[in-house]
């Protein structure tokens, strides 16, 4: 621990069959077949809302870094940029290096506490630059699938309860994030956070608001490992749901 778009710079992801119209052939796992090009569109978009929704939260606060040592974090973020037909592992490695600094950033200079802020501040960016795709709460639901894709996590969807319009669920049951990190950590990356889960799920459960529904999720661990469900749903009412630790 992201699709056909329309308009300019819009990341254009063709669906697996079966995905897009929600018909039988979804699958339990259906983005394994995601091409290097939709794998690396994805990081790249990732990394900008990640960025951009940092730049807007800064922008809100009162206390305004230094021009000098924000302009040095962005250097650090975007060092040594891949050519866009890069494969997707230099785009990883990109966009897992630009999150580490950003964490680590944030933590020292307000603290913790301001992860939930700048997760809300990046779901609006979010807002703009994931397309819908008219399945409702499916939308963000397939979206946190083709993140676990992303790690090579395990995930599957309910096989008696699809992805629907109205509610949407998805179970990781095997978080791959927690592997990179100790690998990211092995090599000299900095980690800040003591869990991914700490900032995962503020972004995910903010993605989903803003797309319109009502997030919940659950953290789990076991013998597969770290893991999770998620629920995206259409009710308006009520408080966000999230239970578990690790």
């Amino acid at each position: 621990m992201g699709v056909d778009g329309t308009g300019p710079g819009r990341p254009v992801v063709v669906l697996p069959v079966g995905v897009a119209d929600g018909g039988p052939e979804w699958g339990r796992s259906p983005y394994r077949s995601m091409s290097e090009a939709e794998r690396s569109a994805l990081w790249r978009q990732r990394l900008h809302e990640a960025e951009a929704g940092l730049t807007r939260y800064l922008v809100s606060l009162d206390d305004q870094p230094q021009l000098a040592e924000w302009f040095a974090l962005q250097g650090e973020i975007f060092a040594d940029l891949p050519e866009e037909s890069a494969p997707s592992a230099q785009w990883q490695r990109l966009f897992f290096r630009g999150q580490a600094l950003m964490e680590r950033f944030l933590v020292r200079r307000y603290g913790e506490q301001v992860l939930a802020a700048w997760a809300a501040s990046n779901a609006e960016v979010h807002r703009t630059v994931e397309p819908d795709h008219g399945r409702g709460a499916a939308d963000p639901i397939h979206r946190i699938a083709r993140q676990a894709e992303l790690y090579g996590s395990e995930y599957e969807f309910d096989d008696d309860r699809p992805p629907g319009r109205e509610r949407a669920e998805l179970t990781i049951t095997h978080c791959a994030i927690w592997d990179y990190r100790e690998q990211a950590r092995r090599s000299g990356v900095t980690i800040t956070l003591a869990s991914p889960c700490t900032y995962c799920t503020h972004a995910l459960s903010a993605n989903i608001r803003a797309k319109g529904f009502r997030p919940a999720y659950r953290l789990q661990s076991g013998p597969t490992g770290h893991g999770c469900h998620w629920e995206a749903s259409a009710a308006t009412e009520g408080t966000d749901e999230g239970t578990g630790t690790h």
